[in-house]
């Protein structure tokens, strides 16, 4: 078990230092902010949807679970449907609260041990809320407060 936990980390810090599709979406047709004043996470995400989320990054700046949170969510619901998102993110709620998830999550499962750590559970999280919203068209900037 010290091994896969040694690799989540691993996951974790590099998805932290080297974030993928990070920048500015310039054809994006939602954008939606979202900060957790806990730890000062901030997120912003540019989001090309169509009949399936055919784009996503981010800018932001925040501790190394909100900045991995964020790059593996962009990778993993590339060209998915509304329905398939909502799924995911219920797994991936699931399993960063509780450590664990009836569903294979891939990637995602290197941010199982956040549930040893509640309070960081809003850092894991920050990004997934923030993208929620942003499908739903709410106009406010998500805060995890």
């Amino acid at each position: 078990m010290s091994q896969l936990r040694d690799l989540y980390q691993e996951v974790i810090i590099d998805h932290g230092r080297h974030p993928r599709n990070f920048g500015i979406l310039s054809q994006a047709n939602f954008t939606k902010e979202g900060f957790n004043p806990l730890c000062g996470d901030r997120v912003c995400l540019y989001i090309l949807k169509t009949a399936v989320l055919d784009d996503i990054k981010f800018e932001g700046a925040g501790c190394a679970i909100s900045m991995a949170s964020a790059s593996l969510m962009t990778e993993v619901l590339k060209g998915k449907t509304p329905d398939e998102i909502d799924k995911i993110f219920e797994d991936f709620h699931l399993l960063v609260t509780t450590g664990k998830c009836p569903n294979e999550v891939g990637k995602l499962a290197s941010l199982a041990g956040v549930s040893e750590f509640p309070a960081r559970v809003k850092c894991a999280t920050l990004a997934w809320h923030t993208l929620k919203a942003a499908l739903a068209g709410d106009q406010h900037v998500v805060s995890t407060e």
